[in-house]
């Protein structure tokens, strides 16, 4: 079983807005976020809807894995490398799709999703944002939380 993943904590989608946003703060009118890629501060009001990476699963014929997960094997398959282009024919797609992730739902799992995973995992690489953590470290990391505040 693989102990590996990608963090994910504080990074996040919003919905109609292109690229991922790196939680900055709690505001009285939404939430502070940046850009991952230039860094520019903005406030996603309330009414955003705003998906935390970290909350995403892929449906399988199982369980559902997490979005973490994904982005490891898709990070294991390519050596570290970029993945193939979101752009690529969509049954290429399905097929490097079903590579990484064998039994996932082809019903369930849409070729929007599968552009959606590709290319966030393209900029988190390109920014060298993907961070490999051990899933030990992190649940030790969850535990000493309540300690901290």
């Amino acid at each position: 079983m693989n102990m590996k993943t990608v963090n994910l904590k504080d990074l996040m989608a919003i919905s109609g807005k292109g690229g991922l946003y790196r939680f900055l703060a709690q505001a009285r009118n939404g939430i502070v976020v940046a850009t991952l890629s230039d860094k520019k501060r903005s406030v996603a009001p309330p009414t955003a809807r705003v998906s935390s990476l970290e909350d995403i699963s892929i449906f399988t014929e199982d369980e559902d894995m997490p979005l973490a997960d994904v982005l490891m094997l898709i990070h294991e398959k390519e050596n570290g490398g970029k993945t193939i282009d979101p752009k690529s024919p969509n049954e290429e797609l399905k097929l490097y799709f079903k590579e990484v992730l064998p039994r996932y739902d082809e019903d369930r799992v849409y070729i929007s999703d599968i552009k959606k995973v590709l290319s966030w995992y393209n900029l988190l690489h390109e920014l060298n944002a993907l961070e490999i953590i051990d899933k030990e470290e992190e649940k030790e990391g969850e535990q000493e939380d309540p300690a901290e505040e």
